[in-house]
């Protein structure tokens, strides 16, 4: 220990971690050769590909749910079956997640994301043609969802390797802002597009156009930096341990398992209310009596539901954002906290909306809409929280077992289990018009349910926070032989981005 850096023995007093990133230092230098910089400009262009192609991977993933009705009419599917395509997609996301986190931290990053677009791409262009098989569309749906978690577990990691510190925390809120927009715009097109041509098959035609203005866009304009290059001023650092070692790490920080719960269970909430939202809705308008010509009302329930979940994603997102910048200073536990404090204050808003549906769809619609912007404000935060409490070139790895684990117990199983409770309540009385609403309308109080669980989960996350984050920076002092960026500092544009 005597010719170890005077940081890394303090670690062995302060931090809880200190073990596992002793046992990492001597394969986690600087690597050679991978002096790395690039301009502020490239850098921001690259950010921007990167939330143009989120943008896209989110309006495929949502267009299904403008269209469920017209799939359901066309299959002659009961709830629970329709819920399956959203299951099995979400499914193949999660069982593939982990292999490309895997490769995430240790290939090149670029490359592997083109692949994964070109693939969700063409399958999800492939569903346009499905005719008379349902389990060939429930199939398609499952190769769309490996092509998108290739994508959504490894870009997050090269915003961090591009800024530090407050820079860092706008450019996640700003990619993590398009999920609820992509989303809304899914539901928007899916809807409109089947309207106009009388066809649900042609809404699984627009998206793949965007996918392939995004694998240009990755090709041309997306590098590759070393992972951790920001925080060690374009060097970076090497991956050498092994899969099982960097698990072990992860489940080591506690304020990282405690915010995956966190977000899983906000996960399941969302996942489920954006499923079955727009059916909920025009089923609501139908139980008081406001019948529609031509499929109207699901229509402009798609239409609807789209612009709350763009307003409110944006909205929410800034304002998780700017809380969390404005605090961070002064409480250096304030992330997890404003997570907290938005899923609980979202349950009573989002119980009011489910239940004055039957009276007011305008009331329902407001209560939804402060729901869900109180629900989007741990989106981007969250992100953020994960970037400064794991170490750069575990990230990845980071990313994907958050991901499976929030997709495995979140919106993987959300929409399925709404859809079977509806079913399983509408066969207790069906010879009542009334009960298909109902039994949705109970069916849906699920969901946030189990988001004030997760509420508390950040609670938790609270307690931990900052000495995470200070583990981060001792085992960046101790494998960098100049000072470290402190992700949660904001530096110069130029220490940011490139090597000095």
């Amino acid at each position: 220990m005597s010719d170890e850096p005077a940081s890394l023995a303090q670690m062995s007093r302060e931090s809880p971690h200190y073990g596992s990133l002793q046992n990492s230092r001597a394969a986690l230098t600087p690597e050679a050769g991978q002096q790395w910089a690039a301009s502020p400009r490239s850098a921001y262009v690259a950010v921007a590909v990167l939330c143009y192609v989120n943008l896209v991977n989110y309006i495929e993933r949502y267009t299904i749910a403008g269209v469920l009705p017209n799939i359901q009419a066309y299959f002659a599917l009961s709830d629970g079956t329709a819920a399956l395509l959203q299951t099995v997609f979400i499914c193949s996301f999660l069982l593939f997640a982990p292999l490309f986190g895997y490769l995430g931290d240790r290939h090149n990053r670029k490359y592997i994301m083109i692949a994964g677009l070109i693939m969700w791409t063409s399958t999800s262009f492939c569903c346009s043609f499905v005719e008379s098989y349902f389990w060939a569309l429930m199939l398609l749906r499952a190769l769309v969802g490996i092509g998108e978690a290739s994508y959504s577990t490894i870009a997050p990691t090269l915003i961090a390797d591009l800024f530090t510190g407050a820079r860092r925390s706008l450019m996640i809120c700003a990619y993590y802002i398009l999920i609820p927009v992509g989303s809304g715009l899914g539901f928007i097109i899916g809807a409109g597009v089947a309207s106009q041509t009388g066809d649900w098959h042609w809404a699984f035609r627009i998206n793949p156009i965007f996918g392939l203005v995004g694998i240009a866009l990755l090709f041309f304009f997306c590098p590759n930096p070393p992972r951790g290059a920001a925080e060690t001023q374009g060097e970076g650092v090497q991956q050498q341990s092994s899969y099982l070692e960097d698990v072990k790490y992860l489940l080591k920080i506690k304020s990282y398992v405690w915010s995956t719960l966190g977000i899983t269970a906000s996960t399941f909430n969302l996942g489920g209310l954006a499923f079955w939202m727009p059916t909920f809705l025009s089923r609501a308008r139908d139980f008081q009596g406001l019948h529609c010509q031509d499929g109207s009302c699901l229509s402009t329930d798609s239409y609807g539901f789209g612009v709350v979940t763009i307003v409110t994603g944006v909205l929410g997102g800034s304002i998780g954002t700017l809380l969390s910048r404005s605090f961070r200073d002064r409480l250096p536990h304030v992330d997890p906290l404003i997570c907290a404090v938005g899923l609980l204050t979202s349950v009573p808003c989002l119980i009011a909306s489910i239940f004055t549906a039957s009276t007011s769809i305008a009331t329902a619609y407001v209560f939804a809409f402060l729901g869900e912007a109180l629900v989007a404000m741990n989106w981007a935060v969250m992100a953020d929280i994960l970037l400064y409490i794991v170490i750069p070139n575990r990230r990845s790895t980071a990313e994907a077992l958050q991901v499976m684990f929030l997709h495995l117990l979140g919106d993987c199983g959300s929409p399925y289990i709404v859809g079977a409770i509806s079913d399983a309540i509408y066969r207790s009385n069906p010879e009542t018009s009334a009960w298909s609403f109902h039994s949705l309308q109970y069916s849906i109080t699920i969901c946030p349910a189990v988001g004030f669980i997760g509420g508390l989960f950040y609670l938790v996350a609270v307690f931990y926070i900052n000495d995470d984050r200070k583990a981060v920076l001792q085992f960046l002092e101790a494998v960098h032989p100049s000072p470290p960026m402190d992700p949660t500092v904001e530096p110069s544009v130029d220490q940011s981005i490139q090597k000095t």
